[in-house]
């Protein structure tokens, strides 16, 4: 949920952080996760990007339930690159090495959503009644699934926590679980909050503003995937 942008805002928060007097006092050290943790989750939370808006249209266009399938993929996805790149800063280096290949491979895919989106997708507005009826197991499969997939591919999303990951190498294990965990229900909770508030816009829309939203969201997603792939080539071109 993260633009490329924020990572130097992140790195220099957690410099702060990280660079404080050492005090040995168990409370100092967990206050100052804490705020670590919250530090992170500032920065997730007003950075925009691709996922902020398919929360919002998977909300509008299927329902709390549906919306709130679609983050649970989200947050599953969030916890695996927080879980690979504690656990693995073999695998971190690695990654963060290649961030160009997986700038250029998450932008073809956000490209490729916003086409499907823009030419292809066609939903009509459900009451919430009717999306309780309508929308299966099979389909909350689907949306977490689309959740899980948008944000994994994310090169923004990836070299975000990867980067907050190795940001807090000199963290114990127990200040990392507290950083990290922080991050991941505030984060959790501002999503569900989006979700309902989506909600709340949904009884209002027509079948004829759905169209349109879908076709802004594939819009977005489009030009998503065309920024990070500028950047690629300004990015290659530097060097």
């Amino acid at each position: 949920m993260v633009s490329l942008a924020v990572q130097y805002q992140f790195t220099k928060r957690s410099n702060f952080f990280l660079s404080s007097p050492e005090i040995k006092s168990p409370i100092f050290l967990m206050i100052k996760a804490l705020l670590q943790g919250l530090a992170i989750s500032m920065i997730l939370l007003f950075s925009v990007g691709p996922v902020i808006f398919a929360i919002i249209k998977q909300s509008i266009t299927n329902g709390r339930a549906g919306g709130l399938s679609f983050v649970a993929g989200v947050w599953v996805s969030d916890l695996l690159w927080v879980i690979l790149g504690n656990a693995f800063s073999q695998l971190v280096s690695e990654l963060l090495s290649i961030q160009n290949t997986i700038s250029f491979v998450g932008s073809l895919f956000l490209i490729g959503m916003g086409i499907f989106f823009f030419f292809f997708k066609k939903q009509k507005l459900r009451s919430e009644q009717e999306a309780s009826i309508k929308i299966t197991s099979g389909t909350h499969a689907r949306l977490a699934l689309s959740g899980f997939l948008i944000n994994t591919l994310n090169p923004a999303v990836i070299i975000f926590w990867l980067t907050a990951a190795t940001a807090s190498l000199n963290n114990t294990i127990r200040d990392r679980i507290i950083i990290f965990s922080t991050c991941l229900i505030l984060n959790m909770s501002a999503d569900v909050l989006k979700v309902f508030l989506a909600g709340k816009l949904r009884d209002k829309l027509t079948d004829k503003i759905i169209v349109l939203i879908n076709k802004f969201s594939g819009i977005l997603f489009m030009i998503f995937g065309i920024v990070l792939l500028f950047k690629i080539f300004y990015s290659t071109h530097q060097h």
